[in-house]
């Protein structure tokens, strides 16, 4: 079993970014980017590369820009543009294409970049993403992620307000897990990531339409093997906008994960890892 990862740096459009490498131990399939959604950090993908790297992808766990250990953006650009060119750089580097996964933000990301470069990648995976996102569960995280702005008394307390976020996920989060994504600074403790994510100009609610257009260009663009896993209680990608990407994209595969909401991963990372894994060595290695 691969359980083991070596830290290592990439060089996205103008900033450094951090990541994990899960290497295969058997004969190596390809490679897969794993990018995480707006305020999460490269650990959310943690049991997802070891499962990949069991079956034969080298795997990256990639902190976005302004998230973990990667560097802020010094223009404060974090834009889904901006996400979606750290990618183009990131595979210009690599020794061949990759199978791009990302959740929300770096879904978005990976669409955006798939996109506009046909050739760029060998497949995409969108978890809980489409061009049609549902302004209730967008409102839902800004919200959240507003709150903690002003920090936290103790990892306890971030704990509390990610539960009351989240009641219903079948696999509540731990402190230990938290701290990877939490710094302490003068006794409180602030979450990872850079704070004008939020007032970006393309992130704000009066942008959506922009936003939506933008997508919906990019995934008509887009001709590899897709495959859409949705929570099927998200809040924030509705059955109707999944059917809308099915359109956008043809031949888009589809999996529907019962009791997950928008952070299917951590909701249920083993229904999530066996539908990539399958849909990887079905219609990537296949083509």
């Amino acid at each position: 079993m691969t359980n083991s990862s070596n830290i290592t740096r990439l060089h996205g459009d103008g900033v450094s970014l951090v990541a994990d490498v899960w290497e295969p131990e058997s004969e190596k399939k390809g490679t897969v980017l794993l990018l995480h959604g707006g305020g999460q950090t490269r650990h959310s993908w943690q049991r997802t590369g070891v499962r990949l790297a069991r079956h034969g992808w080298r795997s990256y766990t990639i902190d976005a820009r302004g998230h973990g250990n990667s560097e802020w953006a010094a223009d404060g650009d974090y834009s889904s543009d901006a996400h979606a060119r750290d990618l183009r750089v990131i595979v210009d580097r690599l020794d061949e294409p990759p199978v791009l996964v990302g959740a929300s933000m770096g879904g978005m990301a990976s669409l955006l970049a798939a996109g506009d470069n046909p050739d760029l990648a060998r497949a995409l995976v969108l978890v809980d993403i489409t061009p049609k996102a549902e302004p209730a569960g967008l409102s839902k995280i800004t919200g959240f992620m507003q709150a903690g702005l002003t920090g936290f008394d103790s990892l306890h307390d971030a704990l509390d307000a990610v539960i009351e976020y989240n009641p219903h996920r079948s696999r509540p989060p731990r402190v230990e897990g938290l701290r990877k994504n939490l710094r302490e600074r003068d006794g409180r403790w602030y979450w990872h990531w850079d704070p004008r994510m939020l007032s970006h100009r393309t992130n704000l609610p009066e942008a959506a339409a922009e936003r939506e257009e933008r997508a919906r260009a990019a995934a008509l663009a887009v001709t590899i093997p897709t495959l859409l896993i949705r929570g099927a209680q998200s809040d924030v990608v509705s059955s109707e906008g999944a059917r809308d990407l099915l359109e956008l994209i043809p031949g888009a595969r589809y999996i529907d994960v019962g009791g997950a909401g928008h952070m299917v991963g951590g909701d249920d990372n083993d229904v999530l890892s066996r539908g990539l894994v399958e849909f990887l060595d079905d219609a990537v290695l296949t083509r």
